[in-house]
């Protein structure tokens, strides 16, 4: 049973498209960005305050949630919706990424990854079948196959390696999931290398997958070398289906996502940044610790209707980010996951218009330099740009 999908809109000059996406959880409006709840809670928020932030779906992670607290605990209450009381959908990754990154004395081969945990120091194996085994005690909406996530900067035969141990994995995660109704996404691999991402886009499109992920980047790429990668991937997925770009997510990075063709976002910046305190603005990112805040009267951004925004002026912010007061950090994460809710609300607006290409120009435009480039749309980047 294939999750319901289809596209109610198109842009005009670009390939950005709005659609509608099917969960046992409600009806998602994509493009759509994700905020991250890794271990079933999303940081300093509660799940009214991702509510009030307009919060379509939470992403919660597999790898995490089976050291502690297990998958025994979630049958028993029954699943993630009930344990950490969001009643909207909820997308699980598979652990892939965090096998690659946090996981010690790792050791991938063919059957999974063999680790230690950080919990309690006992020895686990993750294998694609014990991942969806425990996606479906999580009983998210839609699960993520196990992958083999490496350097995106590895030579062609390492990467060449690993995209195809993932389109193997890939195949026993389709098998694995059995009778269960969850939505299961294939991921595209292959790094930076072209050739690659057809190839891997090629096998898995073959493969009975509701929609597809492109995987394996913001791990070592550079952005021009990402922004590639995406355009040129997206292109190769099947419009009928769900489009989701993997653990990128600054705001320039959503807007290049969409011109591409790009259904689905997540990232942990939002959250993350707010807890270094960092806001992100209309015009860019706001850095509260800086001394030019502590006698700033004004909001994080004049434009924005959020909490934060109309009640606290960014003295205050400064003053509770340098005290180290656990309120900066959670004013900042609902400002700083308003201001992405509202960023995709208005592309979904400018798509459904049928301008947003001079949407996303303007926006850019309007964003510090240094975060972004603008060669997707025909611009040369500033000097010094990354």
């Amino acid at each position: 049973m294939v999750m319901p999908f289809k596209v109610t809109a198109t842009d005009a000059d670009s390939n950005a498209r709005c659609g509608e996406l099917e969960t046992a959880h409600g009806t998602v409006q994509t493009p759509v960005f994700m905020v991250v709840g890794t271990r079933a809670t999303v940081a300093a928020l509660d799940p009214e305050d991702l509510k009030r932030v307009n919060t379509k779906v939470v992403l919660a992670n597999t790898y995490h949630l089976l050291l502690r607290p297990g998958p025994e605990l979630f049958r028993r209450v029954g699943g993630v919706h009930r344990f950490m009381q969001w009643s909207g959908p909820i997308l699980t990754d598979s652990g892939g990424y965090q096998v690659f990154s946090l996981a010690r004395d790792c050791v991938v081969t063919e059957k999974g990854a063999r680790f230690k945990s950080y919990v309690d120091e006992q020895r686990y194996m993750l294998s694609p079948e014990r991942s969806i085994e425990m996606q479906i005690a999580l009983g998210s909406d839609i699960m993520m196959v196990l992958d083999v996530c490496i350097d995106s900067r590895a030579d062609e035969a390492t990467t060449r390696a690993a995209m195809e141990r993932t389109h193997r994995w890939a195949k026993r995660s389709l098998d694995a999931r059995g009778a269960s109704k969850q939505a299961l996404f294939g991921i595209v691999q292959g790094g930076v290398h072209a050739n690659l991402r057809r190839e891997s886009a090629a096998v898995l499109t073959e493969m009975p997958f509701d929609g597809f992920a492109v995987g394996g980047l913001a791990v070592g790429d550079k952005r021009e070398q990402r922004e590639a990668m995406t355009e040129l991937t997206a292109d190769l997925l099947p419009a009928s289906r769900p489009r989701y770009l993997m653990g990128v997510g600054t705001p320039p990075d959503l807007l290049n996502g969409m011109l591409a063709g790009i259904d689905m976002f997540d990232c942990v910046i939002p959250t993350m940044l707010a807890s270094q305190g960092t806001a992100f603005a209309s015009t860019g990112r706001v850095r509260l610790k800086r001394g030019g805040n502590s006698h700033d009267d004004g909001p994080i951004d004049t434009t924005c209707s959020c909490y934060t925004c109309q009640t606290f002026s960014r003295s205050y912010l400064h003053h509770l980010i340098k005290c180290n007061e656990p309120l900066g950090p959670r004013l900042l994460s609902l400002h700083n996951v308003h201001h992405y809710q509202d960023l995709m609300e208005d592309s979904r607006q400018a798509i459904a218009a049928g301008n947003f290409a001079a949407f996303a120009k303007s926006k850019l435009d309007a964003i510090d330099r240094h975060e972004h480039s603008t060669r997707r749309l025909g611009q040369e980047p500033a000097s010094g740009a990354s």
